[in-house]
């Protein structure tokens, strides 16, 4: 089973199967704006709609702590315009 976990620390959302990681979600605060840089996901794991879930967790916590959410990200950006 695939576990999102939110890493405030490290500025991440992280993918984990078991103990293995599988994909992270990379964003950098600036001020009250939470910019989203990088996602990736591990190939085998790709096509499982991973990246989604890890945007949408940084998304979630970014709400909840009322910060904007901007990407630099292309994949990032494409889930904040739908």
């Amino acid at each position: 089973m695939i576990d999102i976990k939110f890493d405030e620390l490290k500025k991440q959302a992280i993918a984990y199967d078991g103990d293995t990681t599988i994909g992270e979600c990379d964003y950098e605060e600036q001020g009250d704006t939470w910019n989203i840089v990088h996602t990736s996901v591990s190939d085998s794991y790709q096509g499982q709609g991973i990246a989604r879930k890890l945007v949408e967790c940084i998304i979630e916590n970014a709400k909840r702590k009322n910060k904007k959410i901007v990407a630099d990200c292309w994949y990032a950006k494409k889930i904040l315009n739908i």
